[in-house]
């Protein structure tokens, strides 16, 4: 009886796990991009449309050096301490967000509810 139970409970598991990767496989790609500071949107990319560039974004007395190239974003260099968002690479599609706190700036994928944007960059 308790090998039937363990058999069924492996089983449900197996079948959890195949229907959770068919939902993240068909799941829509994220594409578009926001740059914000203090929760407020001040740039949005299509990044699967959006030419090789770099943008400076000041802060005080500090300044953001964000690269988009090959469908990809990143902080290319900070006039930070910590150095942590320059660290941190690419923007995955894992969701996890590129932030910068000294500079009060996040880099993350947009969700698929529309916000207000200051700028739009094509």
């Amino acid at each position: 009886m308790k090998n039937k139970i363990l058999i069924l409970i492996c089983v449900l598991i197996f079948c959890i796990g195949i229907i959770g990767s068919v939902f993240t496989f068909f799941s829509p790609k994220k594409n578009t991009v926001n740059i914000k500071r203090d929760g407020k949107t001040l740039y949005s990319f299509d990044l699967s449309n959006t030419e090789d560039r770099v943008i400076e974004i000041p802060y005080g007395d500090s300044m953001n050096t964000v690269e988009i190239k090959d469908g990809k974003i990143r902080v290319q260099s900070a006039l930070c301490p910590d150095q942590t968002c320059v660290n941190m690479g690419w923007l995955s599609s894992s969701g996890m967000p590129i932030v910068c706190l000294p500079n009060h700036l996040v880099i993350e994928f947009a969700d698929a509810a529309g916000e207000d944007v200051d700028a739009v960059a094509r």
